[in-house]
């Protein structure tokens, strides 16, 4: 009788545990399957709205906080935080401000996907680029509380009388980089190294740079549309594989090009190159031209996903 009841519960216990994997398959199957290039935004696509402040008392008219509820009735998944929307910028926001960032994008279901700073580490005077290193280093912190995986930094415009000199102005850009991607070692947030048609122009002036900081902890962040050459398409794939961010812009020649982005095109690169993830896109102001990023965000992330679904159908 004892053996017949321990048999009995034997298989029942078998039963029950293959109704939980069957249950949790079906779950699973249930859930649909996340795309592989998730179109996102970086949050200066709203600068001029962003910058503004009341002229009485100087506070912001809209704040990251409402961009994040904008982006919910959008349903964008994703927002890079630029640095220079935080009250106070370019000292660090109070931990309680973060807090209610880390929070409303929680509670609406955005992934923070960057942050970001203004430097200049190409700079001829050793001060300057010093105090942008602890800048960089002060944001690190920023950036992992916030629980963003990266910092975004610039290189910096190519200094005056120094125009045949890059290797050398490149030096001190690596310099600052290296000792940057030690910080972000330290607290898990990655140094996304900026084209911004500045000292970086080419793929290859910026996998030198990246060769040169030679951390895991440091790569790209590639800016679609501050390629210099004459197909920056081509930079685009070659960078690609080494990106830790991106921006997108309207059009891949420069800001005030009427060449819209090649969608398709840029998607088609993202396949080959099996890159992943979150891909923000940033609108910008055109010189005596109409500027609504309410309209323009949604029109691009429009095209850049019909080009996706076609593309990865």
């Amino acid at each position: 009788m004892k053996k017949n009841l321990n048999l009995h519960r034997s298989l029942l216990f078998v039963v029950a545990t293959l109704l939980l994997i069957n249950n949790a398959s079906l779950a699973q199957k249930s859930q649909p399957k996340q795309p592989d290039v998730i179109v996102t935004l970086n949050a200066y696509s709203f600068n001029d709205l962003l910058s503004a402040k009341h002229s009485k008392d100087k506070q912001t008219l809209y704040s990251l906080l409402n961009l994040m509820d904008w982006c919910a009735t959008q349903k964008i998944q994703g927002i890079d935080l630029t640095g220079y929307y935080f009250p106070g910028y370019p000292e660090v926001p109070s931990d309680d401000y973060i807090l209610k960032l880390k929070n409303k994008a929680k509670q609406l279901g955005i992934v923070i996907t960057g942050t970001g700073i203004r430097n200049n580490f190409a700079s001829p005077d050793p001060a300057v680029r010093a105090a942008d290193v602890a800048l960089a280093k002060k944001w690190v912190v920023v950036a992992s509380k916030l629980g963003a995986p990266v910092l975004r930094t610039f290189a910096g415009e190519i200094p005056k009388g120094y125009e045949n000199k890059w290797d050398e102005v490149a030096g001190w850009m690596i310099d600052c980089y290296k000792q940057c991607a030690v910080e972000g070692e330290k607290y898990g947030v990655k140094i996304g190294i900026q084209n911004h048609g500045d000292m970086l122009q080419t793929a290859d002036q910026c996998l030198k740079v990246l060769k040169g900081v030679d951390s895991k902890w440091a790569g790209l962040i590639v800016d679609t549309g501050n390629f210099k050459t004459a197909d920056p398409y081509v930079d685009i794939e070659i960078t690609a594989p080494f990106a830790v961010n991106w921006q997108i812009k309207e059009s891949s020649f420069g800001i005030g090009s009427p060449i819209r982005t090649d969608s398709e095109r840029l998607m088609k690169i993202f396949k080959k190159t099996g890159v992943k993830g979150y891909f923000p896109i940033e609108t910008i102001l055109i010189k005596d031209t109409p500027y609504d990023p309410f309209a323009l965000v949604p029109e691009l992330i429009g095209e850049l996903t019909v080009a996706r679904d076609k593309v990865y159908k």
